[in-house]
C-alpha cells in the first residue's frame, strides 16, 4: 500500500534527506561568517559576498555534470561521488591562505553543490510510493533549513574557539553520510527499469522539444532562488550589522526560523498532496507579504524573531512542493538532470542576490531591512503569477519494473 514505506524506501529517503541537508549546511556556514571572513582578508563585506556569488552562480554546472552522469551511471554511486567532492572542497576553504584562492574553492564547491538537489532528489521521489511524494517533497527541502539550523547552532556554539577556519573544517563531517549509503541505499527502481528498457536519455533533444517548459522552469526557480537567499543569506549579516546582536542573539534567532522553515515545508508538501501542487505553493508565497513589514522593519529582537518565523514558514512552505512539482514536471528520462538544472539555472539568475542585496542596503544607510524586503515582496508575487499558468502534477506516476526491485517490489506496485 501507498501508506506503507519498506526499510529501503525509508532509507533512500533518509540519505536523500541527509545529503541535502549536510550540503546545505557547508553552504550556510559561510552567510555566517561574511563579516569574520572580510575581517581577516581585511575588505568590505560585498567583496566577500562574492563567494556566495559565485558558488550560485556555478551550481547549473555541477547539476548538468552530476546529473548527466547519475542518468548513465545511476543516482546512488553518483551521489555518493559528490558528497565526497564538496566536502573535501569545505574542508579545503578553511585553508585558503588568501581571499582570491578562497573565492576560487568557493567556486569549485559551487559546481559540486549544484549536482545534489537533482540527484539526491530524483533517487527519493523515484523510491517512494506516490502518494507519499508530497509529504517526501517537504522533508527533503526542509533539509535545506535543516541545514542551516545546524549551521546556526554550530557557529553559535563553537565559533569563540575555532575561529571561522575552524568551522570550514567541520564542514567536512558530511563525508561519513558516504557509508550510510554504500550500505543501506540501493539504486533508483525508475532508473533500472529505464536501463533495462533502454529509453532514451539524450537531455537536448528532450530540452528542445519541451523547450516552453524549460523555459518556465527556469525564471520560476529563480523567483524561488530570489525568494529563498533573499530572505535567508544577508539574514545574519542585518542581525549583526544592522541590529548589533550578540552571535548568541543572531544564533538563536537562526534556529527559531529554520525549524519554522522545516516545519512549513513539510506542511505544505503534504498540503499538496490534498489540494494540488499550485495551490499550495501560491497560497504560501502571498501569505509571506503581510509578514514583510513585521520581518524586515521590527526594532526588538522578540518581535525580530516572530517576523523571521512567519517569514521562513511560509517561504520554505512554498518551497517544499518544488522537489516533487519539479520531478513530476520531468519527462522520463531526465529526472535526475532536467530539475537539478533548471533549479540551478534559477540559482544562476538569482546568485547576484547577495551583492545586489548589500550594494542596495549600503545607498540606504546600511538598511539590510529595506533591501531584504525590496526583493521578497517583488519575487512573492511572480511566483504566484508564474504558478497559477502553470499546470498541476499531483498524482503522476513514474515506470518502474517490479521484477528489478528484488524483495521492495510488492511496495512498490503503485509507483
Amino acid at each position: 500500500m501507498d501508506a506503507k514505506w519498506t526499510s529501503t524506501q525509508r532509507n533512500v529517503v533518509i540519505a536523500a534527506v541527509g545529503s541535502w541537508t549536510l550540503d546545505a549546511f557547508d553552504f550556510f556556514l559561510l552567510v555566517f561568517l561574511l563579516s569574520d571572513i572580510a575581517k581577516t582578508y581585511s575588505v568590505g563585506i560585498p567583496r566577500v559576498t562574492l563567494a556566495i556569488l559565485l558558488t550560485l552562480a556555478v551550481r547549473p554546472v555541477g547539476a548538468l555534470l552530476f546529473g548527466r552522469a547519475a542518468e548513465k551511471y545511476g543516482r546512488r554511486p553518483v551521489l555518493m561521488a559528490n558528497i565526497l567532492v564538496f566536502s573535501v572542497l569545505e574542508l579545503a576553504s578553511g585553508f585558503a591562505p588568501t581571499l582570491t584562492v578562497f573565492l576560487i574553492l568557493r567556486v569549485l564547491y559551487g559546481v559540486a553543490m549544484g549536482g545534489v538537489w537533482g540527484v539526491a532528489s530524483s533517487l527519493a521521489m523515484e523510491t517512494v510510493p506516490p502518494r507519499s511524494r508530497g509529504l517526501v517533497s517537504g522533508l527533503f527541502q526542509a533539509g535545506y533549513p535543516f541545514g542551516y539550523l545546524i549551521a546556526s547552532v554550530v557557529y553559535g556554539a563553537l565559533v569563540s574557539a575555532v575561529g571561522w577556519r575552524g568551522l570550514f573544517m567541520i564542514g567536512a563531517l558530511p563525508v561519513l553520510m558516504i557509508v550510510f549509503i554504500w550500505f543501506k541505499v540501493p539504486e533508483s527502481p525508475v532508473w533500472l527499469t529505464a536501463r533495462e528498457r533502454k529509453h532514451d536519455t539524450a537531455l537536448w533533444p528532450i530540452l528542445r522539444r519541451e523547450w516552453k517548459l524549460g523555459v518556465y522552469a527556469v525564471l520560476l526557480m529563480a523567483c524561488f532562488n530570489f525568494f529563498s537567499h533573499g530572505t535567508q543569506d544577508l539574514y545574519p549579516t542585518f542581525l549583526k550589522v544592522q541590529h548589533h546582536f550578540d552571535p548568541h542573539t543572531v544564533s538563536i534567532i537562526a534556529i527559531t526560523y529554520n525549524i519554522a522553515a522545516m516545519i512549513g515545508g513539510i506542511t505544505f508538501g503534504t498540503m499538496s498532496e490534498r489540494i494540488g501542487r499550485r495551490k499550495a505553493i501560491i497560497i504560501a508565497v502571498l501569505l509571506s507579504l503581510p509578514v514583510l513589514p513585521l520581518w524586515a522593519f521590527s526594532q526588538s529582537s522578540l518581535m525580530i524573531g516572530v517576523g523571521a518565523f512567519l517569514m521562513q514558514f511560509m517561504v520554505q512552505g512554498a518551497w517544499g512542493v518544488i522537489p516533487a512539482y519539479l520531478n513530476e514536471l520531468a519527462p522520463e528520462g531526465t529526472r535526475a538532470v532536467l530539475p537539478g538544472f533548471v533549479y540551478q539555472l534559477g540559482n544562476l539568475l538569482a546568485s547576484v542576490n547577495a551583492t545586489l542585496q548589500a550594494v542596495l542596503a549600503e545607498r540606504h544607510g546600511g538598511n539590510y531591512g529595506f533591501a531584504m524586503a525590496c526583493v521578497a515582496g517583488t519575487v512573492a508575487v511572480l511566483i504566484a503569477v508564474f504558478v497559477y499558468f502553470g499546470r498541476d502534477t499531483q498524482g503522476q506516476r513514474f515506470e518502474v519494473d517490479e521484477s528489478l526491485v528484488g524483495r521492495d517490489a510488492t511496495a512498490r506496485r503503485s509507483l
